[in-house]
């Protein structure tokens, strides 16, 4: 068996229907996206354990050629309505990241930035934890989801370790990883990251990750509700947020170019 060298991450948002432009970026429907997994799925591609994915990072365990991780930022309910059932019927871990302070809320921080004003349902205590028994693995998207870096120290470290002990205690296991809001970091809140306790921090620059990856800036390619499955794959494949067939094409006159020795 050969062993992955590079392992994408992929990061989801919210599963249902998209109400305008807007959402249609961070809303997949759910045929959309079970047609995306069943894509990656052909392609011979299979995720792993956030914690497998992780120990690799750390120089533990080989993980298999065509290994990537799923996520999906907010903890909308969506993801346990559409998207549950479809993982489930292929065994597929997967991992969602919550903002504690609004468990059972909606996604209040995006009223402003929508068009339409809408918001839509965040999942419950009740249903984390079924889904928890389901195999779905839960971790800290902070307290309020808020922009880190805007924040004063004690703000800063309010956001990562009270999250990180609430959602502890509702799981009743260690939540070790986290993603930063907005994907906003510096080097004072991937500093306060580690203090707090976190083994691991997901932002949202594009690319592979390979070994040698900050585990504290860990790369996510985000997935667009507009994404075809095609568009997917190439976005996967390429390690880019580009899945147009033009980015794939500048990514590979740029890797000839570079073998050429060409600048």
């Amino acid at each position: 068996m050969s062993h992955a060298t590079r392992v994408p991450v992929l990061m989801y948002h919210r599963v249902g229907e998209a109400d305008n432009t807007w959402e249609a970026r961070y809303a997949i429907s759910a045929a959309n996206f079970a047609a995306h997994m069943r894509a990656l799925a052909t392609a011979g591609y299979r995720p792993v354990t956030i914690d497998a994915f992780v120990a690799w990072l750390e120089g533990g365990p080989e993980l298999p050629e065509g290994a990537f991780l799923l996520t999906f930022d907010d903890g909308f309910r969506g993801v346990r309505e559409y998207a549950l059932p479809i993982l489930e019927s292929l065994r597929w871990p997967f991992t969602v990241f919550l903002v504690s302070d609004l468990i059972g809320s909606e996604d209040v921080w995006t009223r402003k930035s929508n068009p339409g004003g809408q918001t839509y349902p965040l999942l419950d205590a009740e249903e984390i934890r079924d889904m928890q028994r389901r195999g779905c693995s839960f971790h800290s998207h902070t307290r309020s989801h808020a922009s880190l870096p805007a924040l004063d120290d004690a703000g800063l470290a309010d956001q990562l370790a009270g999250s990180r002990q609430a959602l502890s205690q509702l799981l009743g296991q260690e939540v070790n990883y986290i993603a930063y809001p907005f994907g906003h970091l510096d080097a004072r809140v991937e500093a306060a990251t580690d203090t707090a306790g976190y083994r691991a921090a997901f932002a949202t620059q594009p690319g592979f990750n390979r070994r040698d990856v900050n585990r504290f800036r860990i790369r996510r390619l985000d997935i667009y509700g507009t994404d075809t499955p095609t568009r997917l794959l190439r976005k996967v494949r390429l390690g880019s947020n580009d899945g147009s067939l033009g980015g794939q094409f500048s990514y590979f006159a740029s890797r000839l170019a570079t073998r050429l020795g060409v600048s």
